[in-house]
């Protein structure tokens, strides 16, 4: 914890670096990713604080839209796309992933109500090998699924009819550190 303590001490010492970020913030891309701590939006793209809007959730769901009962993920989509005005959406799952792997291999998550309860909203179960420790297959067709269910939202439906709005599914590998993107003409992902 002191590093991080360290470096937050001296973060704010160079006032002129970050006073134009107090006028406003216009992102252009909506990053929804896992929680995990090795997925690091910033790195893996080289953005600088107000380029990126993120969204991290366990396994990097995104939930059904419910218009009665707005998840806080859904209200966070909403301000992206409605007033901030996003171009590009990216989904990003990753190779590794506890969530997505939890799911592939069925694992009992009763110690975890809140993990457990959390991931019925991955549907369908993603596939995969229960062997392969970076869980990709799963985890690649857990991203589809996700972007899939992006466009059951009404206003995200509605910017990608009049082309205002593009969705992206990327797979990082911590372990290599590369990006995939899928390619909808051959499905599958390649790299970016």
């Amino acid at each position: 914890m002191q590093p991080l303590i360290d470096n937050a001490r001296t973060f704010g010492q160079r006032p002129e670096e970050f006073a134009k970020l107090a006028e406003g913030q216009s992102p252009q891309v909506l990053f929804i990713t896992c929680s995990d701590s090795r997925v690091v939006p910033a790195l893996i793209t080289g953005a600088r604080p107000g380029e990126l809007f993120e969204l991290r959730t366990a396994g990097n769901i995104v939930p059904p839209y419910a218009s009665e009962h707005p998840t806080s993920e859904a209200a966070t989509i909403e301000y992206a796309v409605e007033v901030l005005g996003v171009d590009d959406i990216v989904v990003c799952g990753h190779s590794h992933c506890g969530a997505v792997g939890a799911l592939v291999r069925g694992d009992d998550l009763t110690s975890v109500p809140a993990v457990r309860d959390w991931l019925t909203h991955a549907t369908p179960r993603p596939a995969g090998t229960v062997e392969d420790p970076t869980v990709a297959e799963g985890v690649q067709s857990h991203i589809l699924a996700q972007v899939l269910r992006l466009r059951s939202y009404p206003f995200i439906d509605k910017k990608l009819a009049s082309g205002q709005l593009t969705l992206h599914a990327w797979y990082y590998e911590v372990h290599t550190g590369s990006v995939m993107t899928h390619d909808v003409s051959s499905d599958t992902f390649r790299a970016l």
